[in-house]
């Protein structure tokens, strides 16, 4: 019998706020919630956006020491925590009236020559045809350039033609939590997402690591287009042209697994089954299926999965800005007729499935902890959902590697079969909802609701909800599916799918008869839900995730009723302390994990047989027994 995926943790960070607690997921229905769901969400907002903190005594302070109660929190810093969270206009200095900093070429026709003075350190390397060098002292040279052309590149501060994003709440620097010294912001929101994952669970860590044969445990982790900052291969791309040294960690750092690298490293220690695997805005799918074939086949009992992008930095932007695929400020003005944009309209920039002018890139770092399900119920692990099968097919023969294709019909279609398979047409059809890419493309509305379309029709679908959550958070790149992922949880939790709250009207091109739209959250009792991703270069695919009641009916079909009522009893130690973990998360405390330089080993401590290595700091050994299913030549 096939082993089932079961999600047993879940952590992370984008600009709706941390995943742990669905703290996130409830910024997105944020006015359904009951008053004190409310209070107790922008207080946990308030914490982590450094605005408040609770001293050793319990009581709430402000920066300036003063105590408050959660009720004059929220009076004080609502409006600023919902101005400063979810998509809005970008607050780096770069984005604002500073502009972003560059070189523009400059060729000068010198009549005569040029005389300067300057630090001998400054010189190029070798001298241009010409000029002539007279030292002055130790440090400084005079220079004279012949008369003729000088080409030079000169500062220049261009203003920004994108201006909205989807960042992290404000004030809150992933990197100021353990001792990072010069990561690249995508990997500082691992090692914060990753440890988010592990409080949220319940489980020590440790514990779980000392029953299982190490190499039980994997971690499949990355980003879509690697660390692109200047900590990491932004950096070293431009340090040349920019002036600037390349650092030796700058090209280790930017490669694009090495999220996965250092929670193994400096999180998890693990020695097991690594890697990433890059699907453009599907990464976090990909790396999901890796995990859940591992588990479902019974090679692994325990798989980290995720993915960690920070885009937004000037050159990405422009990047996507030259291929018209983000929303820029002019298209955004023509689109509402405006003359000038408010910070309201950067708010709204996101519209899917309406009348929109392109996608609205964000950072996000999500991840998820899998068992195999009889793992989860021995050791009495929460059960978040589950995930029986991850589909990925491509597009096939395409006009563009921009173009839209086929794949997606395939991946979605798969997945609705299987859950037919798994809950029965009348649960599919009356009590599944779909997790839309929705990126608000003029293209993608189209070709998206085509799909659903498509696929309702073949099932006798006729009223299918749709969520499409980048209208709050934006699209994060590789980590988009793990937003969703993170708000399907949510929404399994509290019953709740976030509206699309820009979605004025439904565009005219958009398949929308079979489909239910909503601009405010949905009251939803959901068997299932459909995660979508269609990445660029045609890389599409489709989870299929159970609820929690749903799973808990399965493990009764596949263990038996005994099972899983002694799986409660031992659930509720774990269920005790993610709770302890969530009120400090929500007090701003994080337990962020960073195990710099611990239990290093090299080899030669290694105690090495012919059917097991031993590892000391490992309390089971990793066998080296395999099966064979070719046969032998005795």
């Amino acid at each position: 019998m096939s082993h089932l995926p079961v999600i047993v943790g879940m952590g992370g960070i984008n600009a709706a706020g941390r995943s742990s607690g669905h703290r996130g997921y409830r910024r997105t229905i944020l006015d359904v919630l009951p008053d004190t769901e409310q209070t107790r969400t922008l207080v946990a907002l308030a914490a982590l956006m450094q605005l408040v903190n609770r001293d050793e005594t319990g009581q709430w302070r402000d920066a300036d020491g003063t105590r408050l109660g959660e009720r004059e929190i929220v009076e004080r810093y609502r409006e600023r925590i919902l101005a400063h969270t979810l998509i809005r206009r970008i607050e780096d200095d770069a984005f604002q009236q500073a502009g972003i900093p560059g070189n523009r070429e400059l060729t000068m026709t010198l009549e005569a020559p040029l005389r300067f003075t300057t630090s001998r350190r400054q010189l190029p390397q070798p001298l241009p045809p010409g000029w002539e060098v007279h030292e002055q002292d130790r440090h400084s040279v005079e220079v004279s350039v012949p008369a003729g052309d000088l080409h030079a590149l000169l500062p220049e501060h261009r203003q920004a033609q994108v201006r909205a994003a989807g960042q992290l709440p404000q004030g809150f620097a992933p990197d100021t939590f353990y001792r990072s010294v010069h990561h690249p912001r995508g990997l500082s929101m691992a090692i914060f997402g990753v440890s988010d994952c592990l409080g949220q669970s319940g489980l020590d860590w440790e514990a779980l690591r000392d029953r299982l044969d190490p190499d039980a445990i994997a971690v499949y982790a990355g980003n879509s287009i690697g660390q692109l900052d200047d900590a990491g291969w932004g950096g070293m791309l431009k340090s040349y042209v920019s002036g600037n040294r390349v650092t030796s960690k700058q090209m280790p750092l930017g490669y694009g697994q090495m999220p996965a690298d250092f929670l193994n490293a400096y999180v998890l220690g693990s020695v097991g089954a690594t890697g990433a695997i890059q699907g453009a805005c599907a990464t976090f799918l990909y790396n999901l299926r890796l995990g859940v074939e591992e588990i479902r086949q019974g090679r692994r009992r325990v798989v980290m999965v995720g993915t960690s992008d920070a885009p937004i930095t000037p050159e990405i932007i422009e990047g996507f800005r030259a291929m018209s695929a983000l929303a820029d400020d002019q298209s955004l003005m023509a689109l509402d007729a405006l003359e000038l944009l408010t910070d309201a309209d950067y708010q709204r920039a996101c519209r899917p499935f309406a009348r929109n002018c392109g996608f609205t890139i964000a950072e996000a770092s999500q991840f998820v902890l899998l068992m195999d399900d009889s793992l989860a119920l021995e050791t009495g692990a929460q059960i978040l959902g589950s995930v029986p099968e991850i589909h990925v097919n491509a597009d096939g023969w395409k006009r563009s590697i921009s173009a839209p294709g086929i794949g997606n019909y395939i991946t979605l279609g798969k997945s609705v079969a299987l859950a037919r398979s798994i809950l029965g047409d009348e649960s599919v059809r009356h009590r599944t909802y779909l997790h839309a890419h929705g990126t608000s493309t003029p293209k993608n509305r189209t070709t998206e609701s085509h799909i659903f379309d498509q696929i309702a029709r073949a099932n006798g679908i006729e009223n299918w909800p749709v969520a499409a959550i980048k209208a709050f958070i934006g699209h994060s790149q590789g980590s988009a599916a793990g937003d969703q992922m993170a708000s399907a949880l949510g929404t399994f939790a509290h019953g709740w799918v976030p509206g699309i709250p820009t979605l004025d009207a439904i565009a005219d091109d958009v398949y929308a008869e079979r489909l239910r739209f909503f601009r405010e959250p949905l009251e939803f009792g959901a068997d299932a839900t459909f995660v979508n991703a269609k990445g660029f270069g045609g890389n599409n695919a489709t989870g299929l995730v159970l609820s929690p009641a749903v799973t808990e009916r399965l493990l009764v079909k596949r263990h038996g009723q005994r099972a899983v009522d002694d799986w409660r009893h031992r659930r509720e130690q774990t269920l005790a302390a993610a709770e302890r973990y969530e009120a400090k998360a929500d007090a701003g405390h994080f337990e962020v994990i960073y195990r710099f330089g611990e239990g290093v080993l090299e080899g030669p401590e290694l105690t090495i047989g012919a059917d097991a290595i031993e590892i000391p700091g490992y309390a089971s050994p990793v066998s080296l027994k395999t099966d064979n299913p070719f046969g032998t030549l005795d």
